[in-house]
């Protein structure tokens, strides 16, 4: 679990997301229009080297890890900041609910348009490559999500848990939480996910449900020069 977990986006897309990488045995990206993250095996100079011209000039890329982020020349840091991944290793409470729906692509526009009001992390129109979201529709409107990223062999995240602000209180995003992580769970993988150390009400969300500490992490915003 170290090797996998310590490097998410590198063991994700050498492995189960293989099919989304751009990249080499050095350094890997996701297609920029699936998802900014990318990574580099190691941080050695030759590694850093590979990382750094996965960016393209002007462009961004978001780096996640445990160990403190090295830079190549290439890159600079736009944003930094302390992140903690969470992991679920014991059973989770059961729910059952008749309003959760699986979301497919038609409902892609308005996952978007939720992610823009919400921000709960990077989200792009093609999300839903990565896994299965579900949702929850109020009077025909998508009023919250959640669902699946980064994928490991027997590991796999829950991401981009929202509510839109008009249906916060009710309980929407523990109850997609949990929906999602014993459907991560059924399938006999570990769900795990990722918060900004900073953001303390969804972290205690995460803890009150059952998920625990695994280890403090690293991000940065990092952008090519033009």
């Amino acid at each position: 679990m170290k090797y996998l977990l310590d490097r998410p986006v590198w063991s994700a897309l050498r492995t189960r997301h293989q099919a989304f990488a751009q990249g080499d045995d050095l350094a890997v990206r996701y297609r920029p229009s699936i998802a900014p993250f990318a990574a580099s095996a190691t941080d050695d100079a030759e590694s850093l080297q590979a990382l750094g011209k996965l960016v393209s000039p002007g462009e961004s890329a978001i780096l996640l890890q445990v160990d403190a982020i090295v830079l190549p020349a290439e890159l600079s840091a736009t944003s930094t900041a302390p992140a903690v991944q969470m992991i679920a290793e014991r059973p989770l409470q059961m729910v059952s609910d008749k309003r959760v729906q699986r979301l497919t692509r038609d409902d892609a526009a308005e996952m978007l348009a939720l992610a823009l009001v919400t921000k709960p992390g990077p989200f792009t129109l093609e999300a839903l490559s990565l896994g299965d979201f579900w949702g929850v529709k109020i009077e025909g409107r998508l009023a919250a999500m959640a669902g699946e990223r980064m994928k490991q062999p027997g590991y796999t995240e829950l991401s981009g848990v929202c509510s839109h602000p008009e249906f916060r209180g009710g309980g929407l995003g523990k109850l997609l939480s949990l929906f999602v992580a014993n459907q991560i769970a059924a399938r006999g993988e570990v769900p795990y996910l990722h918060a900004y150390a900073s953001n303390t009400t969804a972290i205690g969300l995460y803890e009150s449900i059952g998920f625990r500490l695994r280890s403090m992490m690293n991000v940065a915003v990092v952008q090519r020069a033009e």
